[in-house]
């Protein structure tokens, strides 16, 4: 029994049946002390702990939400049912979540994968940026298609979870559904597309032109590197005309949407240094190493747990670290110095990559009258290129001399935990006060509260029998009542049966036990790691039948995205700093 409990706890930690094996070779003292191999804890697994019925599996995905809500009052779930009671939507985040949200939902990424489970559910995360630059979980769906209908009403659960604050940004991939889903639910949110995605498609969307390789580099250089949105206009028309490329289709939807995913069009916004959907992705790629095509929604629904207590461990390690040790400082700075002591080590990290690139930089001053002063500004890219700027520096306020500790952005985006946050965390917000440690005990609780509730109704009938024995007229009154009682609550069961939505604020018991899981999906073959859009799936198509070899990855995204991630902006009338993404290879990272 304890070997069983012990593979039953590591499948539902996320543990591979190989390693739970070699850990009982270990403790046994070699493979012939053992009276099992590895293929019996892997039937195991299969035949006891991953065998829930397709039946059984949406009733227990239920209970499962209901006992967490029983264990923390703010989590929060919602699930949209067909006419069948089969489960078409669900949504769900739990009390951290929603805590986090205040802090880190300015800027959220949300990305779609498919391989989830045995229904084949499109599984969406939320995901933010902490103080520490790491991802944090702001929410997780489960969806049955990718219609704009059904974005609306996740994207609508998801706002009421989060108290019905809308981010500023929202970062997607190319998808129309989800474009005009934002647009209606989030109007005032600055959509924008993952630039990795469009960037990547270049070379199958380009390489049967003549010198593809060229205007592969061509193209990037004019995305990356135009400084102001005159500039990049003119650029792309030249870049156009060179390669005559003027009558491409996709080249001209791209410039049409340009504002959505240019960066030049959207930095003037804070993004908490995301341009792409990666982050978003990274957390689906935790779950593909431990959830099958056979995979239930029990078990989804757990390991989603265990990726939001490993983001809790990884934050609490990285506050701890900041709170105990110290990065020194490069420069004789006192700016650098403030920012040492204010900000975490991940952001002063940044911070000092912009002292470094100030060597790369020569200033020369312009003009100055009343109280402001206008720098020129040479960024040297290389032995002979050079990036131009215009700096305004207000001398009379001088407020660019000190680090803004107190604004929103430096408190909740960049600054160090301080002692209390170090002990409590978020416990306070979360409600840990009622939790449970025992996950069987609210179940326990809930039947003893029915219990209760049904014994005085007991005890009543009681009395009104004994009444009505007295007489035949009674006994008829009675068996009348109940008749009209009986017909009243069948037709209200059944009410509640058609029901399409079950929420966390009037789901119960009775039901969750009327849910009934998706239709099973049959497929054969490997799955797909992710749900592609109906234009990736036109290329990839288009490239078989050419069957030529795509173009690797572009690698100048990995250079300017972690310039990018190392920059910090700054807004307002004190300084209007202007930012470039450098090329290829290009280290610096000045102003």
């Amino acid at each position: 029994m304890s070997i069983r409990r012990m593979i039953e706890n590591n499948e539902e930690a996320g543990i591979r049946p190989s390693k739970t094996y070699q850990s009982f070779v270990a403790a046994a003292g070699g493979h012939r002390e053992l009276n099992f191999i590895e293929k019996d804890v892997r039937n195991y697994i299969t035949r006891e702990v991953r065998n829930v019925s397709e039946q059984e599996d949406a009733k227990e995905f239920g209970k499962y939400l209901l006992r967490m809500k029983e264990k923390n009052p703010n989590f929060f779930f919602e699930i949209q049912l067909e006419e069948d009671q089969s489960i078409k939507l669900a949504f769900w985040a739990d009390a951290r979540s929603r805590a986090a949200f205040e802090y880190f939902g300015d800027v959220i990424s949300f990305d779609t994968t498919y391989n989830t489970n045995r229904y084949n559910l499109v599984c969406g995360s939320f995901v933010g940026v902490n103080h520490h630059g790491q991802s944090t979980l702001l929410g997780c769906s489960l969806m049955k298609n990718e219609e704009i209908e059904s974005f609306k009403w996740l994207f609508q659960s998801w706002l009421r979870c989060m108290g019905g604050n809308a981010p500023k940004g929202f970062l997607t991939d190319q998808c129309a559904s989800m474009k005009r889903a934002l647009e209606a639910c989030m109007p005032t949110t600055v959509h924008r597309w993952c630039i990795w995605h469009i960037m990547k498609k270049i070379p199958s969307k380009l390489n049967g032109y003549k010198g593809h390789a060229d205007i592969e580099q061509e193209m990037s250089q004019v995305v990356w590197n135009s400084h102001s949105k005159d500039s990049f206009d003119r650029n792309w028309n030249d870049f156009l005309l060179n390669f005559g490329l003027a009558d491409n289709k996709w080249l001209s939807d791209l410039y049409e949407d340009r504002h959505i995913w240019v960066p030049i069009y959207l930095d003037q916004h804070f993004w908490a240094g995301m341009r792409s959907t990666q982050r978003s992705e990274s957390m689906h790629s935790f779950f593909n190493k431990y959830i099958t095509r056979n995979s239930s929604l029990i078990q989804f629904v757990k390991q989603y747990d265990n990726c939001l207590g490993s983001r809790e461990q990884a934050e609490r390690e990285s506050d701890a670290a900041d709170f105990h040790t110290l990065i020194p400082c490069a420069t004789k700075s006192c700016i650098e110095a403030q920012f040492q002591d204010a900000y975490t080590h991940a952001k002063f990290r940044e911070v000092q990559a912009q002292f470094r690139g100030k060597a790369n930089c020569i200033t020369k001053l312009k003009n100055s009258a009343l109280g402001y002063s206008v720098y020129d500004v040479g960024e040297q890219v290389s032995s002979s290129i050079f990036n131009k700027f215009v700096v305004t520096y207000d001398s009379v306020a001088a407020e660019g001399d000190t680090v803004p500790s107190r604004t929103k952005c430096v408190k909740l985006r960049t600054s160090k935990p301080s002692v209390t946050e170090i002990h409590t965390g978020t416990m306070e917000q979360e409600g840990k006060e009622v939790t449970h440690t025992h996950q069987e005990q609210p179940r326990r609780a809930t039947n003893r509260a029915k219990k209760q509730e049904v014994r005085p109704i007991g005890f009543s009938f009681q009395n009104i029998c004994e009444f009505a024995s007295e007489s035949e007229e009674l006994t008829a009154i009675l068996h009348r009542a109940y008749d009209n009682v009986v017909a009243e609550m069948e037709s209200l069961k059944a009410k509640r049966k058609g029901t399409s939505s079950l929420s966390h604020e009037d789901a119960n018991l009775e039901s969750v036990n009327e849910l009934q899981s998706p239709p099973r999906i049959r497929t054969r073959g490997r799955p797909k790691n992710r749900l592609g859009s109906k234009l990736e799936k036109q290329i990839a198509n288009a490239t078989k039948k050419k069957k030529t070899k795509v173009l690797s990855e572009i690698n100048m995204f990995d250079a300017a995205s972690a310039a990018h991630s190392n920059c910090s902006q700054y807004q307002g009338h004190v300084m209007s700093y202007q930012f470039r993404v450098p090329a290829a290879g290009d280290n610096s990272l000045g102003v």
